[in-house]
């Protein structure tokens, strides 16, 4: 692993879903097994250069993608590599029993992409606003589950899902990221990413909630707090040595997700430290609610997802390492 943090923390001029189809592009040229599935979204998603560099191995099947899966399930079966796309609750939620059994249960080779997760739906609203997915999929035994936080982060993932055999997902912004990372930077499936140094608390955060997770680490060192920044990317296998490793030298931790607390990033590291090394924590996510239409700007404070919520929590999780409590 070799990681070049961003010197500015700025919009990257790269649309995530560019990234993505160059990706595939490259895996394409180099290996003939590649074939792209989507469910009517090929434009949406920025897949057109794929269809038109590849026609043989570009598949539109339309509005159905429960099918999709069966598909893929069906390519890989054949000794393809499929990479499946659709809006994140449909390629989860809609088809959840075709991707346990059909992909998972049946030991196959596939790939999931579920694009625009929680608040970045925005004007899609609250039927496409997925803040459940990564909690339904954690429950498919053996799947890798990934959560990319820009263009350099997503093409190296991508390109390293090509060999690995087994059912991926990954949660992939469409549009511009803040950029986090510069080029060249390399990454390992499993293993988080520390951003910042910090000895009174540990946030962990994935997808946007990283560069909020930042902003709100630079805010609580003018008041004194030293708040260390963990990028986890991999929400299963979640780092179990990082977490413990956080645990034990900072005595509190935060986690941040664009995700509902239920299942997700702040339940996969609550179980680590339930079973390894309880200490006080607190989570930023939605709460147990559904999503509703609106710019991501509205969203991100409608569902307390900002830098200044995260630094709420972590002014109460340190009040209460402080005083003992758990």
């Amino acid at each position: 692993m070799r990681v070049i943090i961003a010197k500015e923390r700025v919009r990257e001029k790269t649309e995530m879903r560019s990234a993505y189809c160059s990706s595939l592009i490259r895996l394409a040229q180099k290996d003939d097994r590649v074939v792209v599935l989507d469910a009517d979204l090929m434009k949406s998603m920025g897949m057109v250069p794929f269809m038109e560099a590849f026609p043989d191995r570009a598949f539109d099947v339309g509005i159905q993608e429960a099918n999709m899966m069966g598909v893929a399930a069906g390519l890989s079966a054949a000794g393809m590599i499929p990479y499946a796309h659709s809006f994140a609750p449909f390629a989860t939620r809609r088809c959840f029993d075709q991707v346990f059994l059909s992909c998972g249960y049946a030991r196959l080779n596939v790939r999931i992409a579920g694009s625009d997760p929680g608040v970045t739906a925005a004007y899609n609203g609250g039927t496409h606003m997925p803040f459940e997915d990564m909690g339904i999929l954690r429950n498919v035994p053996d799947i890798t589950i990934l959560e990319p936080v820009d263009s350099v982060m997503l093409s190296n993932l991508v390109e390293q899902t090509l060999e690995p055999y087994g059912v991926f997902y990954i949660r992939l912004l469409r549009k511009n990221a803040v950029k986090i990372y510069e080029e060249g930077s390399k990454f390992q499936i499993g293993r988080a990413v520390q951003l910042r140094e910090g000895s009174d608390v540990t946030i962990f955060a994935t997808g946007i909630m990283v560069s909020e997770a930042l902003k709100a680490a630079e805010a609580l060192s003018a008041e004194g707090i030293s708040a260390r920044v963990v990028n986890i990317f991999t929400l299963k296998p979640i780092d179990r040595e990082m977490i413990e490793k956080c645990a034990e030298e900072t005595g509190a931790i935060v986690t941040a997700e664009n995700h509902s607390i239920i299942n997700g990033l702040g339940s996969a590291v609550a179980e680590v430290l339930a079973e390894t090394l309880p200490v006080p924590m607190e989570r930023v996510g939605v709460k147990d609610l559904f999503g509703e239409v609106g710019p991501v700007d509205y969203l991100m404070k409608r569902f307390e997802l900002t830098s200044e919520d995260i630094a709420a929590k972590v002014r109460r999780v340190v009040e209460r390492k402080s005083s003992g409590r758990d």
